[in-house]
């Protein structure tokens, strides 16, 4: 493997007077609604910052699979907006700072990608890691959004755990990272937001909100709402608007509430209710994940034949 240091640059040095807590939010493969795109973006929005690192990106991105943008004015090529994976030293709202690795998931590299996260958490001393991810899910939108709690240490797993027992899924540097560093002994965690498996190609801020909810409500950070709630507001607003007046959507949401509702008596009425619930097995759900993933895949492929 060629050296990781070699992948990240360093702009500035900064020291902390206590281990911070480490977020990291990959977008693209597993971000369903963009609700971990969007949650990067809103906390670099509404908290102080300082960058203090990068990662190359021309070793780690496919351009072809996730094109630069670029604007073009008149008669000529304006600028170019290329990816970045940055790290960010983030001040929260009570004054305390934690790190931010965010922007696309690599496509390549993986492992060096890996040892390149360790160079930041031993530089920093970091204590904790958290990943967040969105994931399409069997839900109707009309209900709140789910989160599923994750961890190497029973402690760190608060509110609602896994309603399923073991599936097998496809791999993801947001996964790795965390598995990657609970394996070398950090405590390290995710959290996972649910989307309705019919919005997952669509902004869904409410993903977003669930997430910026899950980690205010278990590590000690604290990040403004912004206008993040309002959005959400509006965004189901728009959804209902558009979807009205379509029966065959309706009735599937219909169908999605009743599963929906009977799965959460199942949970509140106490040991054994679940099991009696009609809930997904694991097989359906990675169904629905796989069935997600094609259609991501499809339109990638679609993408480059169209530039051919």
């Amino acid at each position: 493997m060629r050296d990781p240091m070699e992948l990240i640059t360093f702009h500035n040095e900064v020291q902390f007077l206590e281990p911070p807590i480490l977020i990291h939010a990959f977008s693209g493969f597993v971000d369903a609604g963009g609700g971990v795109r969007q949650l990067a973006e809103h906390i670099l929005e509404n908290c102080d910052h300082t960058l203090i690192a990068s990662f190359d990106v021309d070793e780690l991105i496919d351009y072809r699979a996730r094109r630069p943008k670029m604007q073009f004015v008149v008669d000529h090529f304006s600028s170019v907006e290329f990816p970045s994976i940055d790290v960010h030293d983030v001040l929260d709202a009570n004054g305390k700072h934690f790190l931010l690795i965010s922007g696309p998931e690599p496509d390549y590299q993986w492992n060096r990608f890996l040892s390149a996260t360790d160079v930041i958490v031993n530089r920093y001393n970091v204590e904790l890691a958290i990943g967040v991810s969105a994931i399409p899910w069997p839900m109707p939108h009309t209900r709140p959004l789910g989160l599923t709690v994750h961890g190497n240490d029973p402690g760190l797993i608060f509110g609602a755990g896994s309603v399923i027992g073991e599936i097998e899924v496809p791999g993801h540097v947001g996964a790795l990272v965390e598995f990657h560093l609970g394996q070398n002994g950090l405590k390290s965690m995710g959290i996972t937001a649910q989307v309705p498996h019919y919005l997952a190609q669509f902004d869904y801020p409410q993903g977003a909100l669930a997430l910026l909810d899950g980690l205010m409500a278990g590590p000690d950070i604290a990040i403004p709402r912004g206008d993040l709630t309002e959005l959400a507001a509006k965004s189901l607003a728009n959804i209902t608007e558009q979807l009205s007046g379509n029966e065959e959507f309706a009735a599937v949401v219909q169908a999605l509430e009743g599963q929906y509702d009977q799965i959460a008596e199942a949970l509140n009425s106490g040991a054994g209710g679940v099991a009696d619930a009609d809930i997904p097995s694991a097989d359906q759900i990675a169904a629905q994940v796989e069935a997600f993933l094609a259609e991501i895949d499809s339109a990638k492929e679609a993408d480059k034949e169209s530039d051919l």
